[in-house]
C-alpha cells in the first residue's frame, strides 16, 4: 500500500518504512510527525481524493535536521563584460522515516501534525491572541479624555530639539559617501552600525568585514570596492 502525501508545496509517494527528505519542519530527532494533506491511497481499492482523502494520514518519525546540497547559478550583469556573482545555497531539509500509513482516523491521531512554520499548537495560539487584541482595542476606543492628552504634549514639545540631537550624532564624523558604492542609504546603514569615520573602515578586520556584510546585507561589497584601501588614504587626508 502507498499514500501521495503533500507537504512544502510537493507531492511524495511513499511507503511504510521508506526514507524521504521534505522541506525543514519544525520538529527535533526523534519526534513523530503525521501529515494530513493526503491526496491518494494506492493498494487493492485505490482511492483519490477531492482533493484530499477524508481521515486518512501519514505517520512518520524525524530521523535528522539536514541541508542539503549546494546549489550554485551564476547573474550575469547586461552591458558589463565580465561581471559575474556566484550565489551558493543550501537549503534546509529534514529527514524522515515512513511508519504507518492509516486509511482511516488520521484526524483522531494524537501525533503532531506535520507544518513547515511550527506546530498546530503554536498556529491556534496565535489565533486565539488575534481576537483577544482586537477586543483590548474596542475597550479602550471609548476614552476621548486620553486621547486629547497626547495632542497637548506634541504641540507643547519643542520641534527644533530633533535637529540639535542630528547636528550631535553627525559632530566629527567624515563623509562616508567618499568611499566608492556608498550613497545616502549606504550611509545610514553604516552610522546605524556604530561607523561614522574612515579610521574605522581602515582598521577592519577580516571578521570586521564579514560581519558588517552581514549587517549591510552586500556580501563581497567591501572587498570589491576596496573602502578599506580607500579609507586609510582619506584618514591620512
Amino acid at each position: 500500500m502507498f499514500a501521495v502525501l503533500k507537504t512544502g508545496g510537493k507531492q511524495y509517494k511513499v511507503q511504510s518504512g521508506d526514507t524521504l527528505k521534505v522541506e525543514k519542519l519544525a520538529a527535533d530527532a526523534g519526534d513523530k510527525v503525521q501529515f494530513n494533506e493526503i491526496l491518494m491511497l494506492g493498494g487493492d481499492k485505490p482511492v483519490v481524493g477531492a482533493p484530499l482523502v477524508d481521515g486518512a494520514a501519514v505517520q512518520a518519525e524525524v530521523v535528522d535536521q539536514i541541508k542539503g546540497d549546494k546549489v550554485i547559478h551564476f547573474v550575469k550583469r547586461r552591458r558589463k563584460h565580465g561581471s559575474k556573482r556566484t550565489k551558493g545555497h543550501r537549503q534546509q531539509l529534514t529527514v524522515l522515516r515512513v511508519t504507518d500509513i492509516l486509511e482511516k482516523g488520521g484526524d483522531k491521531s494524537g501525533v503532531m501534525a506535520a507544518m513547515g512554520a511550527g506546530s498546530v499548537a503554536a498556529v491556534a495560539t496565535a489565533a486565539a491572541a488575534k481576537p483577544a487584541k482586537k477586543a483590548e482595542k474596542k475597550a479602550e476606543a471609548p476614552k476621548p479624555a486620553k486621547k486629547a492628552e497626547p495632542k497637548a504634549e506634541k504641540k507643547a514639545a519643542p520641534k527644533k530639539a530633533a535637529p540639535k540631537k542630528e547636528a550631535k550624532a553627525d559632530a566629527g564624523a567624515d563623509d562616508l559617501k567618499t568611499l566608492s558604492g556608498v550613497g545616502p542609504a549606504l550611509e545610514k546603514k553604516l552610522h546605524a552600525a556604530g561607523v561614522t569615520t574612515f579610521a574605522q573602515v581602515a582598521a577592519w578586520t577580516a571578521d570586521d568585514v564579514a560581519a558588517m556584510d552581514e549587517k549591510l546585507s552586500f556580501k563581497g561589497r567591501i572587498e570589491r570596492e576596496g573602502w578599506i584601501e580607500q579609507a586609510k588614504k582619506l584618514a591620512k587626508g
